[in-house]
């Protein structure tokens, strides 16, 4: 079984440690071709970069990171972001200087990711490379791949912050969302980077050879969206034989956490289950899902996409593999029972 999954963020990240309880772990490949496990099956993430930004000299991929430190057992419990047991000693210095930007936090332990990635990065090597060396350490039992190598930043128009009537700027997310709370005027979002972007090598091939293909419960427009927005990724899933079926992000037709809200509501999209499933489109009318998975209790009918219903409370791996399963089998994919000893239906 292959499972290529579409992922950003902590609900992501979550979601990916459903999957590998569900399949077991895809070790992590030494040599090409060989990532699959000794049942045959393996699990390749697709993981956003539009967070990805630049900060005090270091190259920060956040969604990389958590997916990494969450699966690798690295991730702070608490804040669900960054790395357990973190200390802020070089953010306390940088403050002292006044050095700018003054409102991201870069942990010590975290810091020390980035300066390798930098310093891999400045050598010449692809993210996707650098990615890999990354997850030698940490073993996170699925692989790993940037959407794209390229700078695909994401930036948010905004009001120009001196109040300049009708005048708009272009932010980065980062900063619009963890500077301004998303609590300033928006009128939209891009994607800012290199003319030749691509997606990263292995991520078109590993859409077309799925057995099926997941959108994670991730945010629809800056995280999923983000991914699709990769020159080339949005035609791969449209033309791949695989099924793609997508998770709702809300329950009761709210998140549960993040801004998938308040990015909705930038486009124009109500933060409903149907709504959303509506915004991704059906693949039979040039959209990119054959199916959608959401919470009980919500409702949903889009022509052309499979709807169905199972809890959607990520509690832990086990819970979060029944969700797995319910999704595959919405478009007819079975997971055997023996994929993986602790993939029991007992999870519930």
């Amino acid at each position: 079984m292959k499972v290529t999954v579409l992922v950003g963020g902590v609900g992501g990240a979550r979601f990916l440690s459903g999957v590998r309880e569900l399949l077991g772990p895809t070790p992590f490949p030494v040599a090409a071709g060989d990532s699959a496990s000794s049942n045959g099956n393996e699990i390749t993430a697709v993981v956003n970069v539009g967070d990805d930004a630049w900060m005090h000299g270091v190259r920060i991929c956040p969604d990389l990171d958590t997916c990494m430190y969450t699966l690798g057992g690295g991730i702070d419990p608490e804040r669900s972001w960054g790395r357990a047991d973190e200390s802020w000693h070089a953010k306390e210095e940088l403050a002292a200087y006044g050095a700018d930007p003054d409102w991201f936090g870069l942990g010590d332990r975290d810091l020390a990711t980035h300066l390798i990635r930098t310093q891999m990065l400045d050598a010449g090597y692809r993210l996707a490379d650098v990615t890999a060396a990354l997850c030698r350490r940490w073993q996170p039992g699925v692989r790993l791949l940037p959407a794209t190598d390229e700078r695909h930043e994401t930036h948010v128009v905004v009001a120009k912050p001196d109040g300049s009537e009708g005048e708009r700027v272009a932010i980065h997310f980062q900063e619009w969302w963890v500077k301004h709370r998303a609590q300033i005027p928006t009128f939209g979002f891009a994607q800012v980077g290199s003319d030749d972007t691509a997606p990263a090598p292995g991520v078109a091939e590993a859409i077309a050879d799925a057995d099926i293909i997941l959108l994670a419960p991730s945010n629809p427009v800056v995280s999923i969206g983000a991914i699709v927005s990769v020159p080339g990724i949005r035609s791969a899933l449209r033309t791949t034989s695989a099924p793609v079926v997508g998770i709702s992000p809300v329950i009761d037709n709210r998140p549960l956490r993040g801004m998938a809200d308040e990015c909705l509501s930038v486009i124009g999209v109500e933060s409903s289950a149907e709504a959303i499933a509506a915004h991704y489109g059906a693949r039979s009318a040039n959209g990119i899902l054959d199916g959608w998975l959401i919470a009980e209790g919500d409702t949903a009918h889009v022509d052309g996409i499979a709807i169905g219903t199972a809890p959607l409370l990520m509690t832990d791996p086990q819970t979060t593999a029944v969700m797995v399963r319910d999704a595959c089998a919405l478009v007819g994919v079975d997971i055997p029972q023996a994929a993986h000893p602790d993939a029991t239906g007992d999870a519930r």
